[in-house]
């Protein structure tokens, strides 16, 4: 009964209007106490000296390992003195589930989440509504740490109309995902790893013909997940790497790129020809994986992280198989390229119904104590790694054990320093260090491409229309690939497209481009 209850209150509290829920949240807060919020927050304070601290509540990005259990929580624990109950948000669709926390007002103490451009829109836009605590007085209070750590500029580019609402942790610029292919596929076949389209073409053409996975009708060529019909590299050739490109000195957003139709033609007739998964739209990540791993797919795009793991559960299926990502392709016109991450890697509010605001800047801001940020990034010397002559390097198997997971407990970095720090992550697992260096160091440096909004401050249009118009334009690219909507139709989604936020958004992001470029 009692779980019923509860399913019956998320379901109405994910079908009403996030707005009403923030406001509805911000008026019971502000009606259930006479206390203004700095007496509030001296009163916290000294009960926190005074007493015990709190158990925390965070909710993380996915990863494989339970957060709970992983040495790094325990360190920290230790460390830091705060117990802390970690949740996750799912690997699958996780803005939907984010959405139905924050509005349920569900009382976690930090959410973290990627900082990739969709993710810094619903970070804008619950900021915009009220659903997020203002860092900065906290942060003036308890958080030397933090100000020493980070650079000033990152923390400017994390404000929304001049307050800061979140902690950023700044992306180390790098392209994370490609296509990865069979080579011994490849090998039965007698073909090298395509570098244009028209080679990835027929490579996919000779392995749907000669089948030499053996899978027979079960056979595919390229598997990709449901929510990214706009593949990267693929998208890369036809000059559409990242959500918005430069086009004629503008940024233009990929559906109204010229390029977009071309891009789609081609998908849509690999689609035709048998040569793209005929279930992509409803895989899962994991449903996508799962078909490459068992050796029914020759191809799939993934993170260059998750690399050792599609490898280990390939090889124990097929002990023989071998698998490597495939060059940058260019495209007709000599396009190409592969999205970088540029700006911050993640971020991480409080929202207001968290219970211990200012425990979780204390938390956080003792994370960011030198010694703690970098046992808690790299381990302990001689133990989980190496220092010679100023290079980092891992002592395997327990660098793997117990930090390979150590990126997502990160909530801010010490700027300066964690580069260096991370020669050691990325050298954990030399199949890990492969797939990266392929595609950040062995390719042409003009390959990466990095995402030209990174660094852009908060903008009011676009962080409100991103996640909806991006929802719109991956369910029309997939209709066009499956010949659920004719390419004829382009044209009227894109007036549909612009009247629906896009034109505003389209004009917000280019008056800060032009003052970008100065």
């Amino acid at each position: 009964m009692l779980k019923n209850k509860k399913f019956m209150l998320v379901a109405v509290a994910a079908s009403l209007s996030f707005t009403s829920l923030v406001a509805c949240s911000s008026k019971t807060n502000t009606g259930s106490s006479t206390t203004t919020p700095a007496s509030k927050a001296a009163a916290t304070a000294a009960a926190t000296a005074a007493g015990p601290k709190p158990e925390l509540k965070s909710l993380q990005i996915w990863q494989k390992d339970d957060y709970n259990t992983y040495p790094v929580a325990k360190y920290l624990e230790q460390a830091t003195g705060y117990k802390v109950q970690y949740d996750m948000l799912p690997q699958d669709k996780p803005q939907d589930k984010l959405n139905i926390l924050i509005a349920s007002g569900e009382p976690y103490d930090a959410i973290t989440t990627a900082g990739s451009t969709d993710f810094k829109a619903l970070y804008a836009d619950y900021a915009k509504k009220g659903a997020l605590t203002d860092l900065g007085p906290l942060i003036d209070k308890y958080g030397p740490n933090i100000k020493a750590a980070i650079a000033p500029s990152a923390l400017e580019a994390a404000k929304i109309e001049g307050k800061l609402y979140a902690i950023p942790t700044t992306s180390l610029s790098f392209a994370g995902e490609s296509l990865y292919i069979r080579q011994d596929w490849l090998d039965k076949v007698g073909m090298k790893a395509p570098t244009t389209l028209d080679e990835l073409t027929a490579v996919l053409k000779a392995f749907k013909e000669k089948d030499p996975g053996g899978n027979g009708d079960k056979n595919i060529p390229l598997t990709v997940k449901g929510d990214a019909p706009i593949i990267p590299n693929i998208a890369g050739a036809f000059g559409l790497a990242n959500f918005w490109n430069d086009v004629n000195g503008k940024l233009t957003p990929r559906v109204l790129d010229p390029a977009y139709k071309d891009y789609v033609t081609y998908v849509s007739d690999l689609f035709k020809q048998g040569l793209l998964d005929k279930e992509f739209a409803a895989n899962k990540d994991a449903t996508a994986k799962e078909k490459f791993s068992s050796g029914k797919a020759g191809m799939i795009m993934i993170h260059w992280a998750d690399v050792p793991t599609i490898n280990d559960a390939l090889i124990k299926n097929i002990p023989t198989a071998k698998a490597t990502y495939i060059p940058t392709l260019k495209g007709k016109d000599g396009k190409i390229g592969l999205s970088a991450t540029q700006g911050f890697d993640r971020i991480t509010y409080i929202p207001k119904a968290s219970k211990h605001p200012e425990d979780a800047i204390k938390w956080m801001n003792a994370k960011l104590e030198k010694d703690t940020f970098r046992t808690m990034a790299i381990g302990e010397e001689n133990k989980h790694y190496t220092l010679k002559d100023g290079a980092y390097t891992p002592i395997l198997p327990i660098f793997t054990d117990e930090r390979n997971q150590a990126n997502n407990f990160l909530m801010g970095t010490d700027d300066k320093i964690y580069p260096t720090y991370w020669q050691a992550r990325v050298r954990k697992d030399m199949r890990l260090f492969d797939a990266w260096n392929f595609m950040n160091t062995l390719q042409p440096a003009n390959t990466k491409i990095p995402d030209p909004l990174g660094y852009a401050p908060y903008l009011t249009e676009f962080s409100k229309n991103f996640q909806p118009l991006n929802t719109m334009v991956n369910d029309f690219t997939t209709k066009l690939i499956f010949g659920a909507e004719p390419m004829t139709g382009i044209e009227a989604f894109q007036a549909k497209f612009k009247s629906s936020g896009g034109d505003a958004s389209y004009k917000e992001v280019n008056d800060w481009y032009a003052t970008a470029k100065k």
